[in-house]
């Protein structure tokens, strides 16, 4: 399983043809403590860089782009009622939604665990 960042502080976890998307644990830290997330629908068509999701903290509200250009195939809606997932387990419990890649080599152009390291030092 590879996970994949991009520089806007979104993490994509590669499961087969499928992502698994959210904000990294850096990200969740800067905006404090979240309070309400605002999920794309199941079906939506998304391409790279689309705001597929809003995050709302006590400090400010935030976008949440694609990775990468896809279908939501579900999201997350424990995170409707718990928004605090978010903050507590932002890799596992506190991911946002599942997107079905539509062109694998779009994950090439973004950081791995290294590179995400250097951008958040």
């Amino acid at each position: 399983m590879t996970t994949k960042f991009t520089p806007d502080h979104e993490y994509i976890r590669i499961e087969g043809t499928t992502g698994v998307v959210g904000i990294t644990n850096y990200a969740q830290e800067q905006l404090g403590d979240i309070v309400f997330v605002e999920l794309p629908s199941v079906g939506k068509v998304l391409k790279k860089g689309d705001e597929a999701a809003v995050v709302e903290s006590v400090k400010a509200a935030s976008e949440i782009y694609a990775p990468v250009s896809g279908t939501v195939t579900e999201v997350n809606d424990a995170l409707t009622g718990e928004p605090g997932l978010v903050n507590n387990d932002p890799e596992n419990g506190g991911w946002m939604f599942k997107i079905a890649i539509d062109d694998a080599g779009e994950l090439d152009k973004l950081l791995d665990d290294a590179g995400y390291a250097d951008l958040t030092k």
